[in-house]
């Protein structure tokens, strides 16, 4: 499973359990997270913010963009948050630092479209 695959994943795991496990295995310790409406550093801060996404959206699914670029230690793409096999209501832009280990450092995440209010 791809980097990018195993981030989704991790986004849409609903399970309080097998998000943290997900999150340990796909973050370093102490790995930060930055995005318009969060910034948040360590497993229990990402988790926390994957939960508040869910709670933000029920019913909604994240999936894989059409952009994805990686190079060193970096790497980007995009993602979409709708119903499943549905139009997404909201679009961003992530792009990650990567550790020696290939686990997740650092998250910098952009809104390019979100619902309107």
């Amino acid at each position: 499973m791809s980097l990018i695959d195993r981030y989704i994943a991790a986004w849409n795991e609903t399970d309080a359990e097998a998000r943290a496990k997900a999150v340990a295995e796909l973050w370093t310790e102490d790995a930060t997270y930055t995005d318009p409406l969060a910034d948040v550093s360590g497993h229990a801060g990402i988790a926390a913010v994957i939960e508040g996404a869910q709670g933000m959206f029920p019913g909604l699914v994240f999936s894989p963009g059409e952009v994805y670029d990686a190079h060193h230690h970096i790497a980007r793409f995009t993602w979409h948050l709708g119903p499943e096999g549905g139009e997404p209501v909201a679009v961003g832009f992530d792009v990650v630092e990567l550790a020696e280990d290939g686990r997740i450092r650092s998250v910098l995440g952009f809104l390019d479209k979100v619902p309107a209010a």
